[in-house]
């Protein structure tokens, strides 16, 4: 603990950790995390690759053109990893209500300025060719705001679980941006940013009743966006095929339908790489994105899914260590952002193989887009920032 608070001055615990000696940098930093995130990504650039390698030949633009762009985004997410790695936590503890109010504002400006890509109204186009997608930093942004408000209330009654007015203003915190994404309409960033709230909300310490209350809760919500026809029409589609998958297979359930042809065809070890037909031929839409485990299940076979599965896993497993050892605040964020990738990878992998319906969750450090990579980039960032200061107070 000494030569981590002789690195900065106690004067500013607020300040950046960039001075900090490299010895003190190499014990806090997780390796085995960071290793898991970067062989997702890496396998991730290999199936975009594959994915888009003869169809964008196909179509006369360069094969390599979408893994270039992959790479690029990888090495951003990367610095973006160090940058918040360094951030010291009791900084998150002050900028957590600035982060959320970052989030919601570029939700809103979604809806003056955005652009709808596949039936979601969630974009902001920048030009050039780059769009952002605000939900995605929402997911980190609301989970650290979460955290910063049960710590900041809990801060003299430690041992006793949050109260109802700490509930209910969480409530309202997630309400927020869950309305906004829903009226996009984002379903998949709807249910992550629920499902990531409500893992904070267990390692918060609420009483069961409000858990119980708040499954019920979902339920009813749910029943009443699709009779209210919050959802779109093509959302209802994908509902429809997930309850009756032999129905409509050249329409909402084309997707899924030959995304499990291609699966079928890797068997155990694969037909190889760049040789997958359903693959090569471009028969599952958004196979470098949304269904990219399809083309691991076709070129790598099962056992080539079960890496991938382990890697998040072996990821999930380190974030869930890192949040035993750290204290409430980095608790309750590194519990939220596990569930945040611990539920949008099962989602993903789900809908591949039809376990779960199609809601256009890209699967994280593998599926192709700047957005999703970028913000998972800093989720993994603070991660490791938080193991760095629960090692530096021990």
């Amino acid at each position: 603990m000494s030569s981590v608070l002789s690195a900065r001055d106690p004067r500013a615990p607020f300040s950046l950790t960039l001075g900090e000696p490299a010895r003190v940098r190499r014990r806090g930093f997780d390796g085995v995390l960071a290793a898991a995130a970067l062989a997702l990504a890496l396998c991730g650039a290999v199936l975009v690759w594959a994915a888009t390698r003869d169809v964008s030949r196909a179509a006369g633009g360069n094969p390599n053109g979408f893994l270039y762009r992959h790479l690029v985004n990888i090495l951003i997410a990367g610095g973006l990893a160090v940058l918040a790695s360094r951030l010291d936590l009791r900084m998150l503890r002050v900028t957590g209500p600035v982060l959320y109010v970052l989030g919601v504002l570029g939700l809103l400006a979604v809806f003056a300025v955005g652009s709808t890509i596949n039936g979601a109204h969630a974009w902001i186009t920048l030009g050039a060719g780059f769009e952002v997608q605000p939900s995605e930093f929402m997911k980190l942004g609301l989970i650290i705001g979460l955290a910063v408000l049960f710590s900041v209330r809990a801060r003299h009654r430690e041992h006793l679980p949050p109260t109802t007015g700490d509930v209910l203003l969480a409530l309202i915190l997630i309400a927020l941006p869950l309305g906004m994404v829903m009226l996009q309409p984002d379903l998949g960033s709807a249910m992550v940013l629920a499902a990531a709230s409500f893992g904070v909300l267990i390692a918060a310490g609420v009483r069961a009743r409000w858990t119980i209350g708040l499954i019920l809760a979902t339920v009813l919500v749910a029943i009443l966006v699709v009779k209210t026809g919050m959802l779109a029409d093509y959302q209802l589609a994908r509902f429809a095929s997930f309850t009756h998958p032999d129905k409509d297979l050249q329409g909402a359930a084309y997707n899924v339908h030959q995304a499990q042809i291609a699966i079928a065809n890797g068997g155990l070890f694969g037909t190889g790489l760049f040789h997958g037909p359903q693959t090569n031929g471009g028969f599952v839409p958004e196979q470098q994105t949304d269904f990219v485990f399809s083309v691991a299940g076709e070129e790598f076979g099962l056992l080539g899914g079960a890496v991938l599965i382990a890697l998040f896993a072996v990821l999930c497993w380190r974030g869930l260590r890192i949040a035993r050892r750290a204290d409430r605040t980095g608790q309750l964020i590194a519990v939220g952002i596990v569930c945040w990738f611990a539920f949008q990878a099962f989602q993903n992998i789900g809908m591949n193989i039809g376990l779960m319906p199609v809601t256009g969750l890209p699967l994280p450090f593998v599926s192709y887009g700047g957005s999703s990579m970028f913000a998972q980039g800093l989720a993994l960032g603070v991660l490791e920032g938080i193991r760095r200061h629960s090692l530096a107070e021990d």
